[in-house]
Protein backbone atom coordinates (compact mmCIF):
# COMPACT_ATOMS: atom_id res chain seq x y z
CA UNK A 1 0.00 0.00 0.00
CA UNK A 2 1.49 3.53 -0.95
CA UNK A 3 1.49 6.03 1.79
CA UNK A 4 -0.03 9.58 0.67
CA UNK A 5 2.73 11.82 2.55
CA UNK A 6 1.15 14.32 4.32
CA UNK A 7 1.68 18.23 3.73
CA UNK A 8 4.70 18.68 5.32
CA UNK A 9 5.02 21.48 8.55
CA UNK A 10 7.48 23.43 9.26
CA UNK A 11 9.94 22.06 12.00
CA UNK A 12 11.57 23.58 14.53
CA UNK A 13 15.63 23.33 13.44
CA UNK A 14 16.55 21.06 16.48
CA UNK A 15 14.14 18.28 15.42
CA UNK A 16 15.16 18.89 12.12
CA UNK A 17 18.60 18.15 12.33
CA UNK A 18 17.64 15.27 15.37
CA UNK A 19 15.55 13.71 11.76
CA UNK A 20 19.12 14.53 9.71
CA UNK A 21 21.30 12.99 12.21
CA UNK A 22 19.51 9.86 12.85
CA UNK A 23 19.27 9.34 8.98
CA UNK A 24 22.83 9.61 8.49
CA UNK A 25 23.64 7.30 11.29
CA UNK A 26 21.91 4.48 9.86
CA UNK A 27 21.98 4.48 6.22
CA UNK A 28 23.66 1.35 4.49
CA UNK A 29 26.78 2.03 2.46
CA UNK A 30 25.83 5.73 2.35
CA UNK A 31 24.93 8.01 -0.79
CA UNK A 32 27.94 6.65 -2.85
CA UNK A 33 27.33 2.42 -2.03
CA UNK A 34 23.75 2.82 -2.89
CA UNK A 35 24.23 4.51 -6.23
CA UNK A 36 27.40 2.68 -7.27
CA UNK A 37 24.77 -0.75 -6.49
CA UNK A 38 22.01 0.70 -8.81
CA UNK A 39 24.67 2.08 -11.33
CA UNK A 40 25.99 -1.99 -11.63
CA UNK A 41 22.38 -3.11 -11.64
CA UNK A 42 21.44 -1.44 -14.25
CA UNK A 43 24.38 -2.85 -16.84
CA UNK A 44 22.28 -6.51 -15.92
CA UNK A 45 18.88 -5.46 -16.49
CA UNK A 46 17.12 -7.55 -19.44
CA UNK A 47 15.32 -5.51 -21.86
CA UNK A 48 12.24 -6.41 -20.89
CA UNK A 49 13.08 -5.08 -16.97
CA UNK A 50 14.65 -1.73 -18.38
CA UNK A 51 11.53 -1.10 -20.42
CA UNK A 52 9.23 -1.24 -17.26
CA UNK A 53 11.57 0.26 -15.14
CA UNK A 54 11.98 3.07 -17.11
CA UNK A 55 8.07 3.87 -17.69
CA UNK A 56 7.58 3.13 -13.65
CA UNK A 57 10.44 5.45 -12.64
CA UNK A 58 9.92 8.58 -15.29
CA UNK A 59 12.94 8.07 -16.60
CA UNK A 60 14.93 8.08 -13.44
CA UNK A 61 17.74 6.07 -13.11
CA UNK A 62 18.72 3.23 -10.26
CA UNK A 63 21.32 4.82 -9.19
CA UNK A 64 18.78 8.17 -8.78
CA UNK A 65 16.21 5.78 -7.02
CA UNK A 66 18.94 4.37 -4.78
CA UNK A 67 19.16 6.80 -1.75
CA UNK A 68 14.99 7.69 -2.19
CA UNK A 69 14.57 5.95 1.23
CA UNK A 70 17.17 7.38 3.43
CA UNK A 71 16.38 10.52 2.37
CA UNK A 72 13.58 10.58 2.90
CA UNK A 73 14.33 9.43 6.85
CA UNK A 74 14.68 12.90 7.68
CA UNK A 75 10.69 13.61 6.62
CA UNK A 76 8.40 13.78 9.53
CA UNK A 77 6.09 11.78 8.61
CA UNK A 78 5.05 9.48 11.33
CA UNK A 79 5.61 6.80 8.45
CA UNK A 80 9.16 7.19 7.82
CA UNK A 81 10.03 8.03 11.15
CA UNK A 82 9.19 5.24 12.89
CA UNK A 83 7.23 2.39 10.41
CA UNK A 84 9.90 2.17 7.76
CA UNK A 85 12.95 2.14 10.01
CA UNK A 86 13.09 -1.30 10.30
CA UNK A 87 13.20 -1.85 6.68
CA UNK A 88 16.77 -1.28 6.59
CA UNK A 89 18.16 -4.30 8.06
CA UNK A 90 17.98 -7.71 9.86
CA UNK A 91 18.45 -9.30 13.32
CA UNK A 92 20.64 -12.92 13.52
CA UNK A 93 21.93 -13.68 16.83
CA UNK A 94 24.83 -15.06 16.76
CA UNK A 95 24.61 -18.98 15.78
CA UNK A 96 21.81 -18.61 14.10
CA UNK A 97 20.37 -18.30 10.88
CA UNK A 98 17.59 -15.72 9.75
CA UNK A 99 15.22 -18.60 8.34
CA UNK A 100 14.87 -20.03 11.97
CA UNK A 101 13.68 -16.49 13.31
CA UNK A 102 10.26 -15.15 13.04
CA UNK A 103 9.78 -11.53 11.73
CA UNK A 104 9.35 -8.87 14.44
CA UNK A 105 5.80 -7.52 14.76
CA UNK A 106 6.85 -4.45 13.22
CA UNK A 107 8.52 -6.22 10.65
CA UNK A 108 12.07 -5.66 8.64
CA UNK A 109 14.35 -5.60 5.68
CA UNK A 110 12.81 -9.15 4.38
CA UNK A 111 9.33 -8.49 5.80
CA UNK A 112 9.41 -5.32 3.60
CA UNK A 113 11.19 -6.61 0.59
CA UNK A 114 8.35 -9.19 0.26
CA UNK A 115 5.92 -6.49 0.41
CA UNK A 116 7.28 -3.98 -2.07
CA UNK A 117 7.68 -6.66 -4.43
CA UNK A 118 3.99 -8.16 -4.32
CA UNK A 119 2.81 -4.31 -5.12
CA UNK A 120 5.53 -4.08 -7.94
CA UNK A 121 4.16 -7.10 -9.54
CA UNK A 122 0.43 -6.35 -8.80
CA UNK A 123 -0.73 -5.11 -11.75
CA UNK A 124 -3.63 -3.00 -10.34
CA UNK A 125 -0.72 -1.20 -8.77
CA UNK A 126 -0.82 2.51 -9.78
CA UNK A 127 2.55 4.04 -11.22
CA UNK A 128 3.22 5.96 -7.87
CA UNK A 129 2.82 2.50 -5.49
CA UNK A 130 5.43 0.77 -8.08
CA UNK A 131 7.96 3.57 -8.33
CA UNK A 132 8.00 3.71 -4.57
CA UNK A 133 7.91 0.11 -4.13
CA UNK A 134 11.25 -0.60 -6.87
CA UNK A 135 12.93 2.77 -4.68
CA UNK A 136 12.62 0.23 -1.97
CA UNK A 137 13.81 -3.08 -2.88
CA UNK A 138 16.80 -1.41 -4.86
CA UNK A 139 17.36 0.00 -1.71
CA UNK A 140 16.58 -3.16 0.86
CA UNK A 141 18.52 -5.45 -1.42
CA UNK A 142 21.87 -3.69 -1.11
CA UNK A 143 21.10 -2.97 2.61
CA UNK A 144 21.41 -6.35 3.50
CA UNK A 145 25.19 -6.53 1.56
CA UNK A 146 26.31 -4.28 4.33
CA UNK A 147 27.39 -7.18 6.54
CA UNK A 148 26.17 -5.14 9.57
CA UNK A 149 22.64 -4.62 8.54
CA UNK A 150 22.24 -8.18 9.55
CA UNK A 151 22.73 -7.13 13.16
CA UNK A 152 23.73 -9.59 15.89
CA UNK A 153 20.93 -8.00 18.08
CA UNK A 154 23.72 -6.57 20.71
CA UNK A 155 24.72 -3.26 19.69
CA UNK A 156 22.44 -1.81 17.02
CA UNK A 157 24.39 -2.97 13.90
CA UNK A 158 28.04 -1.60 15.07
CA UNK A 159 26.46 1.61 16.16
CA UNK A 160 27.65 0.76 19.91
CA UNK A 161 30.63 -0.03 19.07
CA UNK A 162 32.69 3.01 18.86
CA UNK A 163 36.00 2.81 17.13
CA UNK A 164 38.15 5.79 15.64
CA UNK A 165 39.00 5.15 11.88
CA UNK A 166 42.24 6.95 10.57
CA UNK A 167 42.09 8.91 13.94
CA UNK A 168 38.33 10.20 14.21
CA UNK A 169 35.45 9.16 16.08
CA UNK A 170 33.45 6.73 15.16
CA UNK A 171 31.32 3.56 15.19
CA UNK A 172 32.00 -0.24 13.13
CA UNK A 173 28.52 0.78 11.72
CA UNK A 174 29.28 4.35 10.20
CA UNK A 175 32.91 3.04 9.15
CA UNK A 176 31.27 0.03 6.65
CA UNK A 177 28.53 2.24 5.58
CA UNK A 178 30.53 4.70 4.37
CA UNK A 179 34.05 5.19 5.95
CA UNK A 180 35.79 2.44 3.89
CA UNK A 181 33.72 3.47 0.72
CA UNK A 182 34.48 7.68 1.07
CA UNK A 183 37.73 7.25 2.19
CA UNK A 184 38.94 6.38 -1.10
CA UNK A 185 37.75 9.98 -2.11
CA UNK A 186 35.89 8.47 -6.10
CA UNK A 187 32.71 9.62 -7.04
CA UNK A 188 30.04 6.63 -7.40
CA UNK A 189 30.30 6.64 -11.34
CA UNK A 190 34.84 5.83 -11.12
CA UNK A 191 33.73 3.14 -8.73
CA UNK A 192 31.09 1.68 -10.67
CA UNK A 193 33.24 1.85 -13.55
CA UNK A 194 35.76 0.48 -11.69
CA UNK A 195 34.14 -2.50 -10.13
CA UNK A 196 32.11 -3.39 -13.71
CA UNK A 197 35.40 -4.45 -15.03
CA UNK A 198 36.00 -7.24 -12.74
CA UNK A 199 32.83 -8.71 -12.62
CA UNK A 200 33.55 -11.72 -14.93
CA UNK A 201 30.65 -14.07 -16.26
CA UNK A 202 31.64 -16.19 -13.49
CA UNK A 203 31.02 -14.51 -10.98
CA UNK A 204 27.33 -13.24 -12.51
CA UNK A 205 26.91 -17.08 -12.23
CA UNK A 206 28.39 -17.20 -8.65
CA UNK A 207 26.10 -14.02 -7.21
CA UNK A 208 22.77 -15.22 -9.07
CA UNK A 209 20.85 -15.88 -6.38
CA UNK A 210 17.81 -13.78 -5.41
CA UNK A 211 16.72 -15.36 -2.23
CA UNK A 212 17.56 -13.18 0.36
CA UNK A 213 18.30 -15.79 2.70
CA UNK A 214 21.21 -16.39 0.89
CA UNK A 215 22.54 -12.65 1.10
CA UNK A 216 21.83 -12.28 5.15
CA UNK A 217 23.33 -15.80 5.77
CA UNK A 218 27.00 -14.33 3.73
CA UNK A 219 26.76 -10.73 5.53
CA UNK A 220 26.48 -13.08 9.24
CA UNK A 221 29.37 -14.87 7.76
CA UNK A 222 31.24 -11.50 7.19
CA UNK A 223 30.14 -9.57 9.86
CA UNK A 224 31.66 -12.19 12.21
CA UNK A 225 35.20 -11.47 11.01
CA UNK A 226 34.76 -7.26 11.00
CA UNK A 227 34.70 -6.60 14.39
CA UNK A 228 38.31 -5.38 15.40
CA UNK A 229 40.07 -6.51 18.33
CA UNK A 230 41.68 -2.63 18.70
CA UNK A 231 38.80 0.17 18.52
CA UNK A 232 41.74 2.44 16.54
CA UNK A 233 41.01 1.20 13.04
CA UNK A 234 43.58 2.38 9.88
CA UNK A 235 45.31 1.12 7.44
CA UNK A 236 45.14 -2.47 8.24
CA UNK A 237 41.86 -2.62 8.84
CA UNK A 238 40.96 -0.58 5.32
CA UNK A 239 43.67 -2.94 3.56
CA UNK A 240 41.84 -6.26 4.69
CA UNK A 241 38.16 -5.08 4.63
CA UNK A 242 38.62 -2.92 1.23
CA UNK A 243 37.88 -5.87 -1.05
CA UNK A 244 34.95 -7.04 1.06
CA UNK A 245 33.12 -4.00 0.38
CA UNK A 246 34.37 -3.93 -3.09
CA UNK A 247 32.60 -7.15 -3.51
CA UNK A 248 29.61 -6.66 -1.60
CA UNK A 249 29.05 -3.83 -3.71
CA UNK A 250 29.24 -5.53 -6.59
CA UNK A 251 26.61 -8.32 -5.37
CA UNK A 252 24.52 -5.97 -4.79
CA UNK A 253 23.76 -4.71 -8.13
CA UNK A 254 24.37 -8.05 -9.39
CA UNK A 255 21.20 -9.42 -7.42
CA UNK A 256 19.41 -6.04 -7.79
CA UNK A 257 19.21 -6.49 -11.62
CA UNK A 258 18.35 -10.38 -11.11
CA UNK A 259 15.66 -9.36 -8.78
CA UNK A 260 14.03 -6.92 -10.56
CA UNK A 261 14.48 -8.92 -14.05
CA UNK A 262 12.96 -11.85 -11.93
CA UNK A 263 10.09 -9.59 -10.67
CA UNK A 264 9.21 -7.52 -14.48
CA UNK A 265 9.16 -10.37 -16.27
Amino acid sequence: MFLALKSVKLFPLFLLMTFLVTAVELTAFGQIGHRVSGAIAEQYLTEQAAQKLARILDGESLAEASTYIDEMRSHPDEFWQKTANPYHYVTVPKGRHYSEIKPPKDGDAVTALNHYSAVLKNPKSSQSDQALAVKFIVHIIADLHQPLHAGNGTDRGGNDFKVEFFWEKSNLHRVWDSGLIDRQQLSYSEWTAWLKRTITTQKLTDWAAIDPNVWINESVAIRQSIYPESNKLSWDYQFKNLPIIKMRLQQAGVRIAFYLNHQLK
